[in-house]
């Protein structure tokens, strides 16, 4: 099962989110009859100490050597390594702070190509979840101060990976390799959120307003 989390790097998109129970990550990791594995990927700006120190924290639990098997930083972000992660993950992770997140185009992008998103329910996944198309992490409101809402998170997600994603990506029957649920929610993925999240009607308003004058 392949986890992707890529995007800039910055304190509202919680990086460090992941790494609130290196106990229990470690666990899932790990399991080498249920194995789970991390793909990270970003940059922060040049002159945002905190997000370089969000950075240096990643770096370090990497390092671990039961980790570097599972788990791997991608440098250089950029377009080209964007492209092949929202099209080769198994699911798509994204936690940042409610109500901050303006969209989540890279969420979008992923379930166009099956991928499946596990994320805080900001940006457009309140919109795009249906709770057959992927999962929720926490309540789609949080009214207490932010550390409870790290708490909370932090606990939810790893929660909905143990007992949701992970079994249901590992879920077939002995001698079909192939986990019967977890495609019927690729194909939902596809089918709920694809039509919905797209640039179709853009770029018809472009051409009619800017080429055809309409």
């Amino acid at each position: 099962l392949t986890i992707g989390f890529a995007r800039r790097v910055a304190a509202y998109k919680r990086w460090s989110l992941i790494l609130t129970d290196p106990i229990r990550l470690l666990r899932l990791i790990e399991n080498d009859a249920r194995p789970v594995q991390f793909v990270f990927a970003g940059k922060a700006h040049p002159h945002d100490q905190g997000a370089k120190l969000i950075l240096q924290h990643l770096a370090q639990w990497k390092l671990d050597p039961q980790v570097m098997k599972r788990a791997v930083f991608l440098q250089d972000y950029d377009q080209e390594i964007a492209r092949q992660l929202v099209q080769s993950v198994d699911v798509w992770l994204n936690m940042p702070r409610r109500p901050l997140e303006a969209s989540g185009m890279s969420g979008e992008k992923v379930a166009m190509n099956a991928g499946l998103n596990l994320s805080v329910l900001d940006g457009w996944w309140p919109e795009g979840y249906d709770g057959t198309n992927g999962w929720a992490i926490g309540p789609e409101r949080h009214e207490g101060e932010t550390h409870e809402e790290d708490a909370l998170d932090a606990e939810s997600f790893y929660r909905v990976l143990e007992t949701e994603v992970v079994p249901t990506y590992y879920d077939h029957d002995e001698g079909d390799a192939v986990p019967h649920r977890w495609v019927a929610m690729m194909k939902r993925a596809i089918i709920t959120l694809a039509p919905a999240f797209n640039s179709d009607r853009m770029v018809q308003e472009y051409a009619k307003k800017i080429y055809l004058g309409e």
